[in-house]
C-alpha cells in the first residue's frame, strides 16, 4: 500500500467552496482502480490548510492510473483553482 500525502493551502475565503467541490471530487477519485481510501482534514491552527491522505494499492495506481486518466482532468477542473501555492504531493510506504 502507498500513502499519498498532500498539504493543500486553499485561498483565503474559499474554504466553503473548496469543501463543497471536494465532496464531488471524492466520488471521482474513489472510483479509480487501485484506490483504497482517502481522508481530508482541516488544520486547526491554519484554517485554510488541509491535508489530503489517499491510500493506493501501488504508486502507479496514482501516478499513471489516476493522473493520466480523463477523470484526473475532471478532478483538476474542480479543485486546482483553489490552491495557492500549488501543492506538492509525496508518497509514503509503511515501514513498521
Amino acid at each position: 500500500m502507498i500513502l499519498e500525502v498532500t498539504i493543500l493551502d486553499v485561498k483565503p475565503n474559499m474554504t466553503v467552496e473548496f469543501e463543497t467541490a471536494f465532496k464531488t471530487a471524492s466520488a471521482i477519485i474513489s472510483s479509480r482502480p487501485g484506490y483504497i481510501s482517502h481522508e481530508l482534514q482541516r488544520c486547526i491552527e491554519t484554517t485554510n490548510r488541509y491535508i489530503l491522505l489517499v491510500r493506493w494499492h501501488s504508486l502507479e495506481d496514482h501516478t499513471v492510473g489516476f493522473r493520466q486518466s480523463p477523470d484526473y482532468q475532471k478532478w483538476r477542473s474542480l479543485l486546482h483553482h483553489f490552491y495557492d501555492p500549488f501543492p506538492t504531493v509525496e508518497h509514503y510506504e509503511l515501514i513498521v
